[in-house]
This record gives structure tokens, sequence and C-alpha cells, in this order.
């Protein structure tokens, strides 16, 4: 079969490798059709390390993956062949303690797609366990079944935050996730939600999902944030821009007893925060890292037509280019959202 190869920094390969063989028990064979290209490909492409996962050798990029069940495994009874489905990357041991707490998204021994040393979904066929593939309704698209992951790491975020109903919110930076965050915490009832960025088509965006768009460049987030919630602060942030000076501006954001969420992985492994600020307002500082059990309702959410992720696809390539499409998702973040691989 044919799949997107990274040899190194810069060097992504579509080549022929090995396919894959009948699926085993419990496990389904997938002709895939969509993928995503995420933030974190990018980094790997562009650094060939995210923290302490380093590339060391050849890895198969692409997580957010969707496409078409082409056979099942002995005991799979809830797919068949020809079912559209999502597919959740990451495979916990489920025998751990987190796993049996339900928070298997922390498991010390789950593999992920594309994060080293786990291959990815830039490729046409993968082998994946079952119960880590999700049926799609009639109503929702394979390009709208890969951006499932996404929005799943929203439903995680909303569900660090416990946002309640009437809620104000600020989502400090408005890309696929910060987009996903904005429509998802509408739908959870937020009575406001601000969108803060400094590009043009993601505020825009952001304004036609129904947020209150902040350009940070015409306009100084916090006295904004301050205007529209009469100077109380907002009592949920979400910081999905993963920059330093994002996260210590949503610290400051945020009322005294309200939640900061960060969601965005910065570049540093450390960052000076205000800790004394914290205990004095008596705010949280809440990390997101991917998700547990968000995929079910995501497919709900999406069914109920309550979101809209569809509409973040601003550019589609072929597997053939999917070199292109990583640096095109790198080097063109003005005009360009979400990234589609297709095959």
């Amino acid at each position: 079969m044919r799949a997107a190869v990274l040899h190194g920094i810069g060097d992504l390969r579509v080549e022929e490798i090995a396919g894959p063989s009948t699926p085993a028990a419990e496990e389904v064979l997938i002709r895939l059709r969509a993928v995503g290209v995420c933030g974190s490909d990018c980094h790997f492409y562009e650094r060939g390390r995210i923290g302490p996962y380093i590339v060391q050798k050849p890895l198969i990029l692409g997580h957010e993956a969707a496409g078409e069940v082409m056979e099942v495994g002995a005991g799979v009874t809830h797919l068949k062949a020809g079912d559209c489905v999502a597919i959740e990357p990451g495979i916990p041991c489920r025998k751990c303690h987190f796993c049996k707490a339900g928070k298997y998204n922390l498991c010390p021994y789950s593999q992920f797609m594309a994060t080293p040393p786990q291959d990815g979904a830039f490729r046409e066929y993968l082998l994946w366990p079952a119960d880590f593939v999700f049926r799609l309704p009639g109503n929702v698209s394979l390009e709208e079944g890969a951006l499932v992951e996404p929005l799943a790491v929203a439903l995680q975020a909303l569900k660090r935050s416990e946002m309640r109903p009437a809620d104000r919110v600020v989502v400090m930076g408005c890309g696929t996730i910060g987009l996903m965050i904005i429509q998802a915490a509408l739908a959870a009832g937020a009575s406001l939600v601000v969108g803060v960025d400094i590009a043009n088509l993601r505020l825009k965006m952001a304004g036609q999902f129904g947020a209150r768009p902040v350009n940070a460049r015409e306009e100084e987030p916090l006295e904004a944030i301050r205007e529209v919630t009469q100077g109380e602060g907002a009592e949920i942030v979400f910081e999905a821009a993963g920059r330093a000076e994002t996260i210590r501006k949503s610290l400051a954001m945020v009322r005294p007893g309200g939640v900061v969420v960060i969601v965005g992985m910065a570049a540093e492994e450390e960052i000076a925060l205000p800790i004394m600020d914290s205990v004095i307002r008596e705010y949280d500082v809440r990390g997101v890292f991917r998700y547990a059990n968000c995929y079910p309702p995501a497919i709900r959410l999406l069914a109920s037509r309550r979101v809209s992720p569809a509409a973040l696809i601003t550019h589609r390539f072929s597997l053939e280019e999917a070199s292109e499409a990583v640096r095109f998702a790198l080097h063109h973040r003005e005009e360009a959202i979400k990234v589609m691989v297709r095959s």
C-alpha cells in the first residue's frame, strides 16, 4: 500500500510499504479515506519531536482519521464491512489504574497514532482494535468523521472545565481546536463566548459560530474581556494557542474562583506563571491531555448538527500530496484552518 513516511525533519515521502494482513479477533481492517493534518504532524515534520516524543526511525504521520470498514475479525459485532467509521487513535493497555478508572488518556502504556514509535494514518489501509472504531451515522460524512478527533479534544476540555450553563467563556486561539471549543461551549449553554486570535479568517469563523471575536492585534484582549464581563472576568478560559504569552494572559482573564484550562501545547517545557495570583484569587489551572470516552458524545453532537466542523476544512490534498499538505498547513496559517488528506 501507499503511505506518507517521515524519514527526518522536512523529509516526508510517499512510498510503497507492506499492507496489513487479515484482521485478528477483535480487530477491523479499514480503508482510510480522510485524515486531517494536525499541528502535531507539523511539529514532527518541522522539529522532529514534541516534548519527550522524538522521531528516531521512519514514522507514518496522521491521526485524525476516518474510513470504510473492509473486513472484521472474529468477535466484532458492532461493525460490518461497508460501515463508515471514525477511528480513535489511542490504544491504552485497558488494565492499569487509569484505564480502569475511566481515564485511559493517562495510561502510561498507551500507544497513539503518529506519536513515536506508533505509526499513523497517512496510508491506505489500517488494522485497528474494534473497540476504538466507531460507526458514523448516515448524516455524518467521512471528512466530518476525521474531525471527530479534534472535537473529542474540545469535549475533554469542556469536561475538565466543569463549565455550567450561562458561564462566560474565553477561548484563546481560534485554530481547529479553539473553534471546536467555541461550538461545543455554545452547544453546552455558555451565555457568552469570546474568541481571541490574530488571524482574520479564524476570527471571522469564530464570529460565524456565535462567538464575539477579538483581534489581539487591534485591541487589548484583557480589556475586551473586562468590558464584556463588567470587570469580573470569565468563569472559564480555554488556552488553545499553545504559547507562553497566551497562557499567562489566560490567567489574567479568569474571574476569581474560575477555571483556566490549558489545551494548547507550548514549545517550552517550563513557563513562569503567577502562582500567588492563583492562590489569592483561588482559580484553578487544569491541563488537558487527549481525551477519554469522548468519541461517542462527539459523534452524537455531530449527528445533531449542533456543531459544524466541515466548515473548518479550507484545503484538500491527495495522499500522494501529503508532504505538500503538511507544508501548506505549516506555512499558510493565515489562510488554512483544517487541511484534509483524502485517499
